[in-house]
């Protein structure tokens, strides 16, 4: 890069309620391609999250912590695409685990593009091992008691043992 060129920055967006081993992966091989990765974690106003947005972010936090390159994330509530205006982003990444949310993705992609053509969005596939999770099915099994040690982190996972904070 040269000293008149802007860093590449993207912008990963979604409620990580919780942050799975999609994500992470999702986030560690954007990171790579870009010179900064923001994740931005959605206040989601419109849905009943089982962590609030402090926890979420402090997950996608520590999670970032050990990745190369440059991560970080910051809380957002609106538009995505004003998002990227204010932090100057070139892209955005979205993870897709299959034809559902290709189709989802795809046209949200040609929205935002109406909305800031100059921001382009970049899909990533997680690892196949990966594409089954969600953070909804986490969410069910943990709370039914099942074991989801290979869904998400460690720490994540003692998170989802813990009683929901009450609002």
């Amino acid at each position: 890069m040269s000293a008149t060129q802007r860093p590449r920055l993207a912008v990963y967006s979604g409620t990580f309620d919780p942050l799975t081993l999609g994500h992470e992966d999702v986030i560690r091989r954007a990171a790579g391609l870009f010179d900064e990765l923001v994740v931005a974690v959605a206040r989601a106003h419109h849905k009943k999250t089982r962590f609030d947005l402090s926890e979420r972010l402090a997950m996608v936090e520590a999670a970032a912590a050990g990745m190369p390159g440059r991560v970080r994330a910051v809380p957002f509530d609106g538009l995505i695409m004003d998002l990227c205006a204010e932090l100057g982003a070139c892209a955005v990444v979205r993870g897709i685990r299959n034809l559902t949310d290709f189709d989802y993705e795809a046209q949200m992609a040609a929205m935002n593009r109406k909305l800031l053509p100059q921001v382009e969005t970049v899909f990533l596939l997680p690892q196949a091992d990966l594409q089954c999770i969600s953070s909804t099915l986490v969410r069910e099994i943990a709370r039914l008691g099942g074991d989801v040690g290979a869904m998400v982190n460690p720490a994540v996972a003692a998170r989802l043992q813990t009683p929901p904070l009450q609002a």
